[in-house]
């Protein structure tokens, strides 16, 4: 096994842009082969999941140099903070007792369609009752908690690029 310190940063930028694509594949598998439909924080999830991607996958692409990887890299772990930010609101609410869970909103094309931005934008970050909901887990973890754990690995990963000694 090659030490991570050994790969160059295209390589480790293209290995994280794979991941993201696995992630992005798995989860577009869950709904549409296991009926698993998309909550709104888990839509916005997958906004954060293709924002690491374009920029893990650009950096790759590109082959910068000392100052372009810490560029790059600051600018995946931007991405990853939103998305642990919004994987924990999503962890929260499904740990909530069921009397305090907020109700059930209109769905994510609703919202785009019917309110302004900033107001979509709200109602998305708040969740509703359908992202308390948890139908399936791996190895007792729910969507959310593996989301959580992937951008923290995404964020350790962008942190990794920035510090090291190239």
């Amino acid at each position: 096994m090659t030490s991570l310190s050994k790969l160059s940063f295209r390589q480790i930028a293209a290995a994280g842009a794979l991941m993201c694509a696995a992630l992005l594949a798995s989860g577009y598998y869950l709904q549409y082969f296991e009926g698993q439909d998309p909550c709104p924080l888990c839509l916005l999830q997958r906004g954060f999941y293709y924002a690491i991607l374009i920029v893990f996958a650009a950096g790759a692409l590109h082959g910068p140099g000392r100052k372009g990887a810490i560029a790059y890299a600051i600018g995946a772990l931007a991405f990853a903070a939103g998305g642990i930010v919004t994987a924990v609101r999503h962890v929260w609410l499904q740990h909530l007792p069921p009397d305090q869970v907020p109700a059930c909103g209109p769905d994510l094309f609703y919202m785009m369609e019917n309110l302004p931005l900033g107001r979509t934008l709200q109602l998305l970050l708040r969740g509703s009752g359908q992202c308390a909901e948890v139908h399936w887990t791996l190895l007792g973890l729910s969507i959310a908690e593996w989301s959580l754990a992937w951008f923290l690995a995404f964020a350790a990963l962008a942190l990794y690029l920035a510090l090291r000694k190239q």
